[in-house]
């Protein structure tokens, strides 16, 4: 096959297969047109991205918001993306179209899924897999129950960051063909920066897995790719590492490309809720040993460790990988295991690992080991497509009977066991039809369709999977309103301070079915109007308002503390007026109030709670302060306040007291002040707002902007790796046509 004709089926294929997980996104859609639509994305996800595409209309670039502290720093909470080019654009096309919120989640989602099954798709056509079978491991990857029920509905980021997975694989599986040309080394880099930028560390560990998987396979097998060649066989240690010379330095142009990503993310982390994780962390949601039959009947239901890291009940939907692939391996290891093991053995040997992983505590920063299971499902699939390729077509009819046996098996055995989950049937019905549908199509002599049948029912499995068990069954749902992408009754020039209880418990719809958040403003979903709270979604909790206000992750503020602080700190020079609260939000389910009483007015309450103002007006985001009673009263005016700076004319007043400028703003590392091209520094009052001192007598414009070491080491490195990447490209390109063939 030609190479222009081979590269033309990979795009048609490739194109094809992001079109089938569209229509079946469609599908889930007209069954449940908010399946896209739960939990994080609804409090986090979403409502950042809103802020995202406010940023690129003003001609801002997103690093940080003025509108949640706990969540202001969206570079470094990394989960968002931010300095991701095609989520950025994604967003940027979204926010343009007249969506609701949950069409704009399954925007997102649905363009993430469709890349994703096109690389899928890629990396089985570069095992020289037929279209078909390319397809198959496309859909398991893409559409497989953890990515479906986590990554498109909930932690984004996940998908985000996986969804480059596959084409980083096969970018670097290219980088190490030997047959190539030597600019081989350019084809890893934008995918692993694409999957470094879109946000999920725990696949950042894939890819690093994956890699170290391939260039062992490369270095250890360079003996054997080509046993017609004497030359390949006396290959020296050194000459068999140079094999991964290209990956290396590709990947390492990738890290490069995204270096203000993770030089945010490391220097975010420092200091964090999330640097000293509970121990009993890492050991929720490990997948249970006796889970693994979901991967043939994803109603089984068994005990797993949940976020309390208490045992519950829980179907295994996130093992869901529409029954064929399990089936296919289970009777190659029957009918023919050292031809498995002759024929991908290095690819069984990852696929092992994984089930481990999957299983075992993880360490440090990383939690829920089950998060392995997007990759394990892709290597699944890629095994059973090998398998399937040296099957005969007795050994294929085999498999299918296999697969009718396995499932009556679990069918009977979850219904001795009491493992068959409330959603058993009739899903069991519909698996026991489609196992004994594809028996008939390997009996009959149509090879296209028999070629067709295992994508066809991978397909049909999934989706009635997820008709037959709600894919977001125990994850919180909230009835949020398009009236929370107005401000009131809030004022957007106040500063809040929002009190609540956990919402995953409380405002949930199953606790309130109508519509939540319009004064509360749960999470992080201030940002839709506009509005400055305190308040924010952050998995993170960095060091400052998240630590000192004990704010959990889901944005709420630990209710005795928030007592405390409303009691003995909301007073003048309280520490609630030093970084410049003025707005208090109580929910209906507290009863404390800020006090003294004479300070604070009540502006409205509603049925979600009250909302208290501090009398006059609106405190200013640039004051003049004397904490200390050691500094003079500068004079402001002319406040200009943008996303990334803040500014305002001061005259601080002659004398020997400097005057100490307080600015209501999240403080973090990195925040730079200058007045008349002078530099000032910045500190900060319990790492919560900034803080510069002007000297006597200056007069001038003060501007105070954030500009951190790793965005300027970070912004350094990505362009130098650019302009490695662009030129390499060019002289690569220029080659390709001045090329002879």
């Amino acid at each position: 096959m030609s190479g222009p004709r081979f590269a033309c089926i990979e795009i048609v294929g490739a194109t094809i297969a992001a079109l089938i997980v569209i229509a079946f996104s469609s599908l889930l859609l007209a069954h449940d047109p908010l399946i896209f639509w739960n939990d994080d994305y609804q409090i986090s996800i979403l409502p950042v991205f809103a802020d995202m595409a406010r940023a690129w209309n003003h001609d801002e670039f997103p690093l940080v918001s003025p509108y949640s502290w706990a969540c202001g720093n969206l570079a470094g909470e990394f989960q968002y993306g931010v300095f991701s080019v095609f989520i950025n654009a994604l967003i940027v096309c979204v926010w343009k179209l007249p969506l609701t919120f949950s069409q704009q989640a399954v925007a997102i989602s649905t363009a993430h899924l469709a890349v994703l099954s096109s690389g899928a798709f890629l990396v089985a056509r570069g095992r020289k897999l037929s279209v078909s079978l390319s397809i198959f491991v496309a859909l398991v990857a893409s559409l497989n129950g953890w990515i479906i029920c986590w990554g498109a509905s909930d932690w984004f980021g996940a998908l985000g960051a996986f969804t480059w997975l596959p084409w980083a694989w096969w970018a670097a599986e290219r980088a190490l063909d030997p047959k190539r040309s030597r600019w081989r080394f350019l084809w890893p880099a934008p995918f692993v920066y694409l999957l470094i930028a879109g946000g999920f560390p725990y696949t950042v560990l894939m890819l690093a897995l994956v890699l170290v998987w391939l260039a062992l396979r490369a270095v250890f097998e360079a003996r054997t790719v080509d046993t017609a060649s004497p030359a390949r066989t006396d290959l020296t240690g050194l000459a068999q590492l140079t094999r991964i010379g290209p990956m290396l330095a590709g990947v390492t142009l990738g890290f490069g490309l995204a270096a203000p990503a993770w030089l945010a993310l490391l220097d975010y982390v420092h200091g964090s809720a999330r640097e000293s994780l509970h121990p009993s962390a890492h050991w929720q949601w490990l997948v249970p040993w006796n889970a693994w039959p979901g991967l043939i009947l994803p109603s089984w239901t068994v005990n797993w460790l949940d976020f309390s890291s208490r045992f519950t009940r829980h179907g295994a939907t996130e093992l869901a990988c529409g029954l064929v692939p399990p089936a296919v391996l289970l009777s190659g290891f029957i009918v023919s295991p050292r031809a498995l093991l002759k024929k991908f053995r290095w690819e069984l040997t990852l696929l092992i690992l994984l089930f481990f992983l999957a299983m075992i505590p993880t360490a440090g920063v990383f939690r829920w080991s089950f998060r392995w299971l997007p990759l394990l499902h892709l290597v699944l699939a890629l095994c059973a497509a090998e398998a399937l390729i040296l099957f005969s077509q007795k050994q294929r009819r085999f498999a299918a009977f296999l697969m009718l046996l396995l499932v009556i098996m679990l069918i009977i055995g979850s219904l001795f066991l009491r493992t068959g989950g409330e959603h058993l049937f009739p899903l069991a019905w519909i698996f026991l039809g489609l196992a004994l549908g594809w028996l008939l199509v390997e009996s009959l002599q149509l090879n296209f369709v028999r070629q067709s049948a295992p994508a066809a029912v991978v397909f049909t499995a999934l989706l009635t999977t997820y008709i037959c068990i709600p894919p977001n069954s125990g994850i919180p749902k909230y009835n949020l309103a398009q009236s929370l992408l107005e401000p009131q009754p809030h004022d957007p020039h106040r500063l809040y301070l929002s009190l609540y209880p956990p919402p995953e418990n409380f405002y949930r719809v199953e606790a309130k079915p109508g519509p939540v958040g319009q004064t509360i403003r749960l999470g992080s979903t201030s940002m839709w109007a506009g509005l400055r709270f305190i308040n924010g979604y952050s998995p993170i909790r960095p060091a400052g308002v998240a630590r000192e206000f004990a704010s959990a992750i889901h944005g709420e503020v630990d209710p005795d503390l928030a007592q405390w602080l409303l009691q003995h700190q909301a007073a003048e020079n309280g520490l609630l007026e030093r970084i410049g609260i003025d707005g208090i939000i109580v929910a209906r389910e507290f009863d404390f109030t800020p006090q003294p009483a004479a300070e604070w007015e009540l502006l409205t309450e509603t049925n979600e709670g009250r909302v208290f103002h501090r009398r006059g007006q609106a405190m200013p985001m640039v004051r003049s302060v004397n904490f200390s009673g050691k500094n003079s009263i500068a004079k402001i005016t002319d406040i200009v306040t943008r996303r990334n700076w803040v500014s305002a004319s001061v005259v601080a007043p002659d004398g020997d007291q400097p005057a100490l400028i307080a600015v209501s703003r999240p403080f973090f590392p990195g925040y730079r002040a200058l007045i008349d091209r002078r530099n000032l520094a910045v500190f900060s009052e319990r790492n919560l707002i900034p803080l510069i001192n002007v000297p006597p007598g200056t007069r001038g414009r003060l501007t105070l902007y954030y500009r951190p070491d790793w965005l300027i080491y970070g912004s350094a490195l990505a362009i130098a790796s650019a302009a490695v990447w662009l030129i390499s490209a060019f002289f690569a390109i220029r080659r390709l046509i001045h090329s002879p063939n």
